[in-house]
C-alpha cells in the first residue's frame, strides 16, 4: 500500500518535523499551510531534494470547502491519503480568561477543533482499507493552562475526547485515532502567546529539567501512524518531559 499523509500545519515547528521524518520512512506527504508559503516549500524541497515525495497546499483547514479542496488536490497528485496529522493549529498572547474575548475564543476553537474535525471528516469519506489519524493536543488539556491559554486548552479537551469517541467508531474499519499531547516544545507558538522564551523559563519546573524538540514530539507521532502501532487506538501520548 501506498502511504500518503497530509499534514496540516506541515511548514514549521512539528509539523514540518512531522512531515520530515514521514518522508524519510517512505511516505509520500501532503504540507498544509494557510499563511506561511516560504515554509512549507523550504520543507517540501528538504524532501524532494532527498529523493522523497511531497507537495504543498494552501488551505484554511476549519472552513469545509478548503478541506475538501485539500484531499482532492493530495488525491490527484499522491494517491489516496492513508494518514492524517491534525497538527494545524493557534493561541493568542497570554491572558486570564476573564479577559479573553468571545471572539478569540470562537478563532481558537474554530482553528484547533473545527480544523480536527473538518479534516477528520474528509479522511473517512475517501478511507479504503486501514489507515490512521494522530491528533495534535497538548499537556494544556490536561493542566487547563490557567493566566495563559485557557481557550488553547479547552480547544486541546475537545479534541481528546473527539479522539477518543472517533476512535471508537473507526476500529472495525482498521482505522486507528490517537493523540500526541505535547508539553513546553521548543517552537514558534510561544513567541506567537507573546514570550518567545517561555520553554526556558518553565523549564525548571519540569521532570527532565529541559524543554523538548519538535523531532521528539515527531517521533511519537509517526510511530502511531506507523504499523509497528497497529494494536494503538484511542490512546495519548504525552511528550512533555514527564510534567
Amino acid at each position: 500500500m501506498n502511504k500518503v499523509a497530509i499534514i496540516t500545519g506541515g511548514g514549521r515547528g512539528i509539523g514540518a518535523a512531522t512531515s520530515l521524518l514521514l518522508a524519510a520512512k517512505g511516505y509520500a506527504v501532503c504540507i498544509n499551510y494557510v499563511k506561511n508559503q516560504p515554509a512549507a516549500e523550504s520543507v517540501a524541497a528538504r524532501i524532494t531534494e532527498a529523493g522523497g515525495s511531497a507537495m504543498t497546499f494552501q488551505a484554511d483547514v476549519s472552513a469545509e470547502d478548503e478541506v475538501q479542496a485539500l484531499f482532492e488536490a493530495a488525491q490527484q497528485r499522491l494517491g489516496r491519503v492513508t494518514h492524517l496529522v491534525n497538527n494545524a493549529g493557534i493561541l493568542f498572547t497570554q491572558s486570564a480568561l476573564a479577559d479573553i474575548s468571545p471572539e478569540r475564543f470562537q478563532k481558537v476553537l474554530n482553528a484547533n477543533v473545527m480544523s480536527a474535525f473538518l479534516c477528520s471528516k474528509a479522511f473517512i469519506h475517501q478511507a479504503e482499507g486501514a489507515g490512521a489519524i494522530v491528533n495534535v493536543s497538548s499537556a494544556a488539556a490536561r493542566t487547563g493552562s490557567p493566566f495563559e491559554y485557557i481557550d488553547y486548552a479547552a480547544s486541546k479537551g475537545a479534541m481528546d475526547s473527539m479522539t477518543k469517541g472517533l476512535s471508537i467508531e473507526l476500529a472495525a474499519r482498521n482505522i486507528r485515532v490517537n493523540s500526541v499531547r505535547p508539553g513546553f516544545i521548543h517552537t514558534d507558538m510561544h513567541a506567537d502567546g507573546g514570550e518567545p522564551r517561555r520553554v526556558e523559563r518553565l523549564a525548571p519546573q519540569i521532570p527532565l529539567k529541559r524543554g523538548g524538540t519538535p523531532e521528539e514530539v515527531a517521533q511519537a507521532i509517526v510511530w502511531l501512524l506507523s504499523d509497528e502501532a497497529s494494536y494503538v487506538t484511542g490512546s495519548f501520548i504525552d511528550v512533555a518531559g514527564g510534567r
